[in-house]
């Protein structure tokens, strides 16, 4: 389970939300924070983060070698 501290801040007395809210759930569903996208773990909306943006983590995109095929006996 996820620390609820995590999800709001208090200023002022007033509670600040720190993560996004599901634009089609309504506000009281947070999307899930991956290092790429933003999703709804009710809807399935996402968010595709932007490559270049600061703040937005970089995905090294190295292609894999295939494997050798072996002759088994």
């Amino acid at each position: 389970m996820t620390n609820i501290s995590k999800m709001y801040d208090s200023e002022d007395g007033k509670l600040i939300r720190n993560h996004r809210t599901c634009p089609k759930c309504g506000p009281s569903y947070f999307l899930a924070d991956h290092y790429d996208r933003s999703t709804c773990g009710r809807c399935g909306y996402t968010v595709f983060k932007r490559k270049g943006k600061k703040g937005a983590a970089k995905v090294a995109r190295r292609r894999r070698t295939p494997r050798k095929r072996t002759k088994s006996n």
